[in-house]
């Protein structure tokens, strides 16, 4: 959660080098146009279905974590459609950052996934969660959704978007090496990792490793590199979500 899931469709070794590599392709031919449009409650069986593809070890949303999401922060929960089709999605929410900082969590940032945290005068959007289906359907759906977010950054007048995106591979080298390692050498290019190579050619920059993000992740053993994209048009001036909260409501 919180970075572009790869679904490698089995533990073939060979499936998963392939996914690894999908950010790569261009989107497959019949995948017709990408369009980002905000989440509907008719969407969430459709959600469901790509988070259990993402992570098969991790419990799936529940319709009340949805419908909260949906009340706290509307214009962050997203879905790409393509051919009628949902083919990934990106749920956010706006945070005071300095507040998770020091021992940043899914479920400490998220509010376990009800987004009770989401803070209007907070200046930071938090990339809680993106799926995408690489392999069947290309980087394409990942670059509409990122750029669906930093449009909605610069509506609101965010200094930055704040993710965390897990080290997918991690658990297969663990032995050899520590989390902070294979961060770097993914940066250097010497491991393919589509879920931070994305983000990364998108523009974020690399923070470090978080440990403990997502424990119930086995494939990163819990591990996540936080990663940071900066909001060039950021004014001090306050954001527009804290500025629409107070202005007094007309009398009926």
């Amino acid at each position: 959660m919180g970075s572009i899931e790869v679904f490698p469709g089995s533990r073939n070794p060979t499936r998963r080098e392939r996914a690894a590599n999908a950010w790569r392709r261009a989107a497959l031919p019949g995948t017709g146009a990408i369009r980002v449009r905000l989440s509907r409650l008719e969407d969430f069986a459709a959600i469901r279905a790509l988070q259990r593809h993402a992570h098969p070890a991790v419990p799936t949303s529940t319709l009340k974590q949805f419908e909260s999401r949906l009340r706290a922060f509307p214009e962050g929960q997203l879905v790409a459609v393509a051919d009628g089709e949902i083919v990934g999605a990106a749920s956010c929410l706006v945070v005071q950052w300095d507040d998770h900082a020091l021992e940043p969590t899914w479920r400490s940032v998220t509010g376990e996934g009800f987004f009770t945290t989401h803070d209007t005068a907070g200046r930071t959007l938090y990339a809680a969660e993106a799926l995408v289906d690489l392999p069947r359907h290309g980087p394409g759906v990942a670059r509409a959704l990122y750029q669906a977010e930093r449009r909605l950054c610069r509506k609101l007048n965010l200094r930055r978007i704040i993710a965390a995106a897990p080290l997918a591979g991690y658990a297969s080298v663990k032995d050899t090496m520590t989390a902070e390692h294979y961060a770097r050498r993914v940066i250097w290019g010497d491991i393919q990792d589509a879920q931070l190579h994305l983000p990364m050619s998108q523009g974020f920059q690399y923070c470090g490793v978080i440990r403990g993000y997502l424990p119930e992740d086995a494939d990163s053993c819990g591990n996540a590199a936080l990663i940071v994209w900066l909001n060039p048009l950021f004014s001090p001036a306050g954001p527009p979500a804290k500025a629409a909260s107070e202005r007094p409501r007309k009398c009926a």
